[in-house]
This record gives C-alpha cells, sequence and structure tokens, in this order.
C-alpha cells in the first residue's frame, strides 16, 4: 500500500467535505422555512457524520490533516458564493440549483472514494470494509435526495412552476 499517495487522497477528500459542510450548512440556512431547508438541515448532519468518520479514518491510518488544503478548500467554497444568479444581491431560484448540483458533485466524489477504499480493505486491515459499504450506501441515498430536490429547485427555477407553495411563499416573504 502506498501510505504517501492515499494519505494525500484521503487529505483531499477531507477538505473538500470540510468545504461541503460549509456549503451544506450555506444552503440550509438560505433555505430556512421550506422544505429544501428541512432537507439540507438532515443532509448538513450526513455529510458532517460523513466529514467525521473520514477524519477519524484519516488518523486510524496514522496520517494528519492538511491545514492548509482545508483553507484553500474553504476559501473555494467562499469563492463559490460570488457567481451570478440572476440578482444582484439577494438568493435566487437560481442559486438554489447551483448549490444543489454543488452538493450532488461533491456527494458523488465521496460515494467515489468510500468505493475506491472499499476496494482497498482486502489489501489493508486498517481498513473496516463494512463501515466502508455504510458510508457507501449513505452516499448514494444523498445523492438520491439531493437529485430530487434538484430537480424540483431546477422546474421552480427555469419552469416558473413546480415548487412546493411553502417553498414560494417563503421566496415572496424573504425576496429570494
Amino acid at each position: 500500500m502506498n501510505d504517501r499517495l492515499l494519505r494525500i487522497y484521503l487529505t483531499d477528500h477531507l477538505a473538500a467535505a470540510t468545504a461541503g459542510v460549509a456549503l451544506a450548512q450555506r444552503s440550509a440556512r438560505n433555505n430556512l422555512g421550506n422544505e429544501t431547508g428541512a432537507f439540507l438541515e438532515r443532509l448538513t448532519d450526513d455529510i458532517e457524520q460523513d466529514r467525521l468518520a473520514l477524519a477519524r479514518l484519516v488518523r486510524g491510518l496514522g496520517f494528519t490533516r492538511s491545514k492548509p488544503k482545508e483553507a484553500i478548500a474553504s476559501i473555494g467554497e467562499k469563492v463559490g458564493r460570488l457567481k451570478l444568479n440572476g440578482r444582484l444581491f439577494a438568493y435566487s431560484p437560481l442559486s438554489r440549483v447551483l448549490e444543489l448540483e454543488a452538493l450532488s458533485v461533491g456527494i458523488a466524489g465521496k460515494l467515489e472514494l468510500w468505493e475506491a477504499l472499499q476496494r482497498l480493505s482486502d489489501l489493508d486491515g486498517r481498513l473496516d470494509a463494512t463501515e466502508l459499504e455504510q458510508l457507501a450506501e449513505r452516499a448514494q441515498r444523498q445523492r438520491a435526495e439531493v437529485e430530487e430536490h434538484r430537480l424540483r429547485a431546477a422546474r421552480h427555477a427555469f419552469g416558473g412552476a413546480g415548487a412546493p407553495r411553502a417553498e414560494a411563499a417563503t421566496e415572496r416573504q424573504t425576496g429570494s
């Protein structure tokens, strides 16, 4: 097992997971009071649990976190907020679509991580195949749920219809 490359791989994923938690938290705040917001609050908890599982794995393998990578990922998440969304200063339906797409991509990467580690578990007794399988299954569920919300958000943003009444009411109240 090439521990040097594995350490780089895992610390890259850990940095991305840190940014993913921040994105999920921000998106949940931006959607308070609607169905997507409630989903994102649950998802944020799941993503944080996954990040903690990865941090335990990194420590269990004898590796240390990369604070510079985590700082760069955090900056990248903040820079990602500077995208045009059809409104100068406010959250828009396009913001919701883009955030859900970014979360979907992150979850896909996390799923690929867990699956790769599962394949390595027979080569390295430090990797728990059962735990990795459970983490992969959770990532698959997360991705399916994000996809459902993403498609609903896209329909609302681009089709002008399809948003649940609670979401439409919240947007009228907040100006989102």
